[in-house]
């Protein structure tokens, strides 16, 4: 695995999210961060800070790029595609990572890429950045959008059933590891279950330990006395001595 601007989120590694260097120019924003992680003015000053520190736009990885993950999203897309219409993917609380991008550019098949973030400074940081880059995707069919978005009102934006693909690269950890964020964390999860096709699925990538996240995916997944999803995991690998994960979430269209 690689990594750019690694920041770690469980709770023994809380207090390490930002590198030695950013925290000693920015201590009162790690101290934001690390209690508010689930407020939007936080990450706009994350996004405001982080962009001001250098005249060139960098994307601002959590945990890890897209090469680490690509052969988890790469098989989902292949086993789902078809050629009528493009997947529905939606990366959810994209910051400005270039996870979304890289799907766009590297999917062979069809797919409508839509990246959303809370914070309208990372989402125009973003479509500046990719304007400016002109990145062509693999497929002359694909699309690559760019919303602000909370993503406890996804069913606001999405109809039931209409995506194919979610992604969730550190936003609900983020959310678990806030003092008020646990409930909106569920929230999100129930909002997923609604907008997602029951052949669909949440690939939910993080560093907390399958004991934890599985049982609270569970309970958190249920409609009242009804399990509402599957949830299964996968070993992503080892980075810097922490083990990531990848827990995909499918819907059970009976509860529905």
């Amino acid at each position: 695995m690689s990594l750019s601007s690694n920041i770690t989120m469980s709770g023994r590694r809380v207090g390490k999210l930002i590198t030695a260097a950013y925290v000693r120019h920015h201590s009162s924003l790690t101290t934001e961060l690390i209690e508010n992680m689930d407020k939007k003015a936080t990450w706009d000053r994350f996004y405001t800070e982080n962009s001001s520190r250098t005249p060139n736009f960098k994307n601002f990885e959590w945990f890890f790029g897209f090469d680490s993950v690509r052969d988890f999203i790469m098989p989902f897309l292949h086993a789902k595609s078809h050629p009528d219409s493009p997947l529905q993917v939606l990366d959810m609380g994209c910051g400005t990572s270039a996870l979304g991008p890289c799907i766009y550019k590297h999917s062979p098949f069809p797919v409508r890429v839509t990246c959303a973030d809370i914070s309208p400074i990372a989402v125009r940081l973003m479509q500046e950045h990719v304007r400016a880059k002109a990145i062509e995707p693999h497929h002359p069919s694909s699309q690559l959008e760019f919303l602000e978005l909370d993503c406890t009102q996804l069913h606001g934006c999405y109809g039931s059933e209409s995506v194919d693909l979610i992604v969730d690269k550190g936003t609900t950890d983020a959310l678990l590891r806030s003092k008020e964020g646990r409930g909106k964390a569920g929230q999100v999860l129930r909002q997923c279950l609604k907008v997602l096709r029951s052949s669909g699925s949440l690939l939910q990538f993080s560093d907390e330990d399958p004991d934890a996240r599985l049982l609270w995916l569970e309970t958190e997944g249920q409609e009242p006395g009804v399990l509402a999803a599957d949830v299964g995991v996968q070993e992503v690998g080892e980075l810097r001595g922490v083990c990531y994960y990848c827990y995909q979430v499918t819907p059970r269209s009976a509860v529905r």
